[in-house]
């Protein structure tokens, strides 16, 4: 079988996100390690070290998360991560539809809400709980399963929805 490989690009609000807080928590780091506008219990070198250490584990944090693309293989899709993949078997999924704005109205009950990506768990009206592995707000795919739901956002999402049933039926 063939391997369809999908990229996952960045939406404007992701790249917005994560460039504006990568930016920031840049910036403080810089301010800590120059000890400009210090409050006094910082100004110990400890507390600035540890403070500088504080503020790049958020941007660092989230890095390993980001989504790098999607993969349709016989036995399921792989979602890319940076150094892990994770799996969506084919015996579990029962649809793949694509639905833009699939996060629209959604809350983040525990996950990542756009720095370097969407990934966590997400509640909506129309989906109930959910999984998101998403990089581009507008381009999304939600893959139903026996158990549980995942919104993926591919670059060709209608071709990913197809590639998907057509790997179901086969």
């Amino acid at each position: 079988m063939t391997h369809f490989h999908f990229k996952a690009p960045w939406g404007r609000t992701l790249t917005i996100i994560s460039l504006f807080t990568t930016l920031l928590m840049l910036g403080l780091a810089f301010e800590l390690s120059a000890g400009l506008r210090m409050p006094e219990f910082v100004s110990l070198p400890e507390s600035r070290t540890l403070g500088i250490l504080l503020v790049l584990m958020i941007p660092l944090g989230a890095l390993p998360f980001i989504i790098r693309g999607y993969v349709i293989t016989k036995d399921g899709i792989l979602i890319k991560r940076l150094w892990w993949n994770t799996v969506l078997p084919f015996g579990e999924i029962q649809s793949a539809e694509v639905e833009p704005l699939a996060l629209s109205s959604s809350f983040r009950t525990c996950g990542n809400g756009g720095l370097y990506s969407f990934t966590g768990y997400y509640w909506n009206r129309q989906l109930g709980h959910f999984r998101a592995y998403v990089t581009d707000l507008n381009r999304t795919v939600i893959v139903h399963m026996k158990n549980r739901t995942a919104v993926l956002s591919p670059d060709d999402p209608e071709a990913f929805a197809r590639a998907v049933t057509h790997s179901l039926h086969s």
